[in-house]
């Protein structure tokens, strides 16, 4: 059965994978976030990224990254490998609806396990 949780296990969390995946990662722009990746270990995880550039207002950053969550909480296995994800909001992502960001992340996690099968 297909475990829909997002445990601690699941997040980036320490500052030594941040800056190695700002480092040492590939990128994908979009027109609302920008993904960094490299090869994980044991599980695919995701360090969300929102910076008060985006929003002053932490109701906004907050949303931004709930959309991240749970989009890749619905989704990572769809992923294929283990990869360490880091996104990235841009300005423009500040007034988008639910679906627009789950479009728009989508794209990206597509594009994502294209680089995985190269």
């Amino acid at each position: 059965m297909r475990s829909f949780s997002f445990d601690k296990a699941d997040r980036i969390l320490k500052r030594s994978d941040f800056i190695r995946l700002s480092e040492s990662g590939k990128r994908i722009h979009n027109r609302y976030f920008l993904t960094v990746f490299c090869p994980g270990h044991k599980r695919s995880r995701i360090g969300i990224t929102v910076s008060r550039k985006v929003s002053h207002h932490a109701v906004i950053r907050n949303r931004l990254k709930r959309y991240c969550r749970e989009y890749f909480r619905l989704n990572r296995d769809r992923l294929t490998g283990n990869w360490d994800i880091n996104v990235i909001a841009g300005k423009e992502a500040a007034e988008i609806s639910a679906a627009q960001a789950f479009s728009s992340l989508k794209t990206v996690f597509e594009r994502l396990s294209k680089e995985a099968g190269n």
